[in-house]
């Protein structure tokens, strides 16, 4: 089949890889009909090379039809549609029965003191194969596909596997008053979907990005944008009576604007041998933290900051005697998928699209431009803001 492989820093390139086959009982071999580049494969192309190896095939966001059936699936079958998790989750262990999948003990990498596996998302994750291809196995496929009908576009439901789910879970960790404004950071397909979800959920919602596509795609949805200036921090302030939003969802994460000693460090770590790096990234790794920063300015005194974008230091500098003095709470953490879609489906379902998933993508193309795609969506070039490939 043919899949899109990671060949290194920068280097990606759809090649021909054997089929998935069953390998346990409770997998399902699906055939991919839309998988969408997400942000966080972006982290994979330019700054977690050293966890990568030359034909690792990539792809979290995923859907399609069940084309085989392990022989202890008991709830799907040939023909089912479903849409895939990035978060592969057992449903069963201490975790998962409190909802946090995303560190399922059945599928945690403990060699890597990392959580649950994750398709297509290196050897912190478990090195899964992932759906930009032909074909994806799915393990555990019981608990993990969910099956949909097949009436509605793949875009209604192709999101439920990662970005919906996760700007979802963001707004949720953000703890918004009754009466609170949202602010949001970043307006890249999870910002998209956070600042939507605030409007959905019934607050007023800044967000800041410096990209004006993004910022004209969510002012249609009614939410007021600002540009990343010098002076955001103060425009932010006098647009919520001085104190800032009650909450923000920081939706940029490690490649922020703005960074560039951090960013420095990053490029010259991955010129390092991969075992080096590795064990530098893993002790002395940093991020790029503007946007973290900015949120920690912006929010007002006793608010909360949640941290959807993602983040891989371990030596990153915090500003502990601001956060203490404002009474901030903040709260992150690896998108738990399964324990939000019961919530999502009806609305993605809703013939309203009150969440807008069919005004998100802006390039749908076939799986063998997608090294094309990598480069633009990354340099945010062409008016880029999501990118699915259908193989």
């Amino acid at each position: 089949m043919k899949a899109l492989t990671w060949q290194g820093k920068r280097s990606v390139s759809v090649e021909e890889v054997p089929d998935p086959v069953i390998q346990e009982p409770t997998d399902v071999i699906i055939r991919i009909t839309s998988t969408a580049i997400c942000g966080s494969d972006l982290h994979l192309y330019e700054v977690f090379g050293p966890y990568l190896s030359a034909g690792d095939v990539l792809g979290h966001e995923n859907m399609g039809i069940v084309e085989e059936v392990g022989s202890a699936i008991t709830k799907l079958s040939v023909g089912d549609r479903v849409v895939i998790p990035f978060v592969i989750a057992c449903g069963e262990c201490f975790m998962c029965t409190r909802g946090l999948t995303s560190q399922c003990e059945t599928t945690q990498n403990r060699d890597q003191e990392s959580g649950a596996s994750l398709f297509g998302f290196s050897e912190l994750y478990g090195s899964v194969p992932g759906g930009q291809a032909e074909r994806l196995r799915v393990p555990l496929a019981d608990f993990n596909a969910t099956k949909v009908g097949h009436e509605l576009p793949d875009d209604r439901y192709l999101f439920l596997s990662d970005i919906l789910p996760t700007a979802w879970q963001g707004v949720q960790y953000a703890n918004l008053p009754e009466d609170g404004v949202l602010g949001v950071l970043g307006l890249g397909p999870v910002g998209q979907f956070a600042a939507r979800i605030g409007k959905y959920l019934g607050h007023r919602v800044i967000a800041v990005d410096p990209v004006p596509e993004r910022r004209a795609m969510a002012e249609r949805h009614g939410i007021e944008t600002l540009d990343l200036t010098d002076d955001v921090l103060q425009k932010l302030r006098d647009l919520t009576d001085g104190r800032g939003p009650a909450s923000i969802v920081d939706a940029v994460g490690m490649e922020a604007h703005g960074s560039g000693g951090a960013a420095f460090a990053q490029a010259a770590v991955g010129l390092l041998p991969d075992g080096i790096a590795k064990k530098l990234q893993n002790t002395a790794g940093i991020d790029r933290l503007a946007a973290m920063h900015l949120a920690f300015d912006a929010v007002q005194r006793g608010g909360t900051v949640s941290l959807s974008g993602v983040y891989g230091g371990e030596a990153d500098p915090m500003p502990m005697k601001s956060l203490f003095d404002k009474q901030i709470t903040i709260k992150m953490g690896q998108c738990n998928v399964q324990s939000w879609r019961d919530e999502l489906l009806p609305i993605v379902e809703d013939p309203a699209d009150p969440l807008g998933t069919m005004d998100l993508v802006t390039h749908r193309v076939p799986l063998d431009r997608a090294p094309e795609m990598y480069e633009i969506f990354q340099k945010k070039e062409d008016g880029c803001i999501k990118v699915v490939l259908t193989p």
